[in-house]
């Protein structure tokens, strides 16, 4: 990975042979992103969706080996949004999925990743654990605002749905797809600029 205030970063992957765990949060609700889409000439498309403003988080991080060679996508979704005791539960269950491997985390500066709690699990994990700040207003530096993007612009766009349990299918759904494209993980990583040698 080159440059762009995170080089020392994959010096630190290289030395532990730890893996780079870049994560972020998004919401979603019933009120579909809106896509351009196709329609027979001269009929406009309509999407009808109902004005319900229930909201589901998810808690998403993209992880990539020191060497380049690996990449894997981890996520969870819930109501509402997540807070500094979620999001603990969810480096938790992450830790578990690395069993011991070295991660170092790479995140922006919401509260929720600044709070005392947080500070005070952070500082208890520091065996497995290193944490990197992102630049104040660089999330083109994140490659998983690329996965929100792709997931919402294709699984979540026009979708017409009843309840937040269809929402969450289709993320699970886009979730699934992008899993199952290593090459797209990778993508990701590289719209950012920041790649591996």
């Amino acid at each position: 990975m080159e440059g762009r205030n995170l080089a020392g970063v994959k010096k630190k992957a290289r030395q532990t042979g730890g893996w780079l765990l870049f994560q972020d949060e998004s919401g979603v609700s019933q009120k579909p992103p809106w896509r351009r889409t196709w329609a027979p000439k001269g009929q406009t498309p309509i999407v009808v969706h109902p004005f319900n403003w229930k909201k589901m988080s998810i808690t998403a991080a993209l992880a990539y080996r020191w060497d380049g060679k690996r990449a894997r996508l981890y996520f969870q979704m819930k109501p509402g949004s997540y807070d500094g005791p979620a999001l603990i539960g969810f480096l938790k269950d992450l830790k578990k999925h690395f069993r011991g491997q070295y991660v170092i985390l790479i995140w922006d500066g919401l509260p929720a990743h600044r709070s005392r709690e947080m500070q005070e699990f952070l500082a208890a994990q520091q065996d497995w654990l290193y944490v990197a700040r992102l630049p104040g207003y660089a999330p083109d530096l994140n490659p998983v605002e690329d996965l929100w993007e792709n997931v919402k612009g294709n699984e979540l766009a026009n979708q017409s749905v009843d309840n937040l349990g269809e929402v969450g299918q289709a993320v699970e759904d886009g979730m699934e797809r992008v899993q199952q494209n290593g090459q797209l993980l990778f993508g990701f990583l590289e719209h950012t600029g920041l790649f591996f040698e």
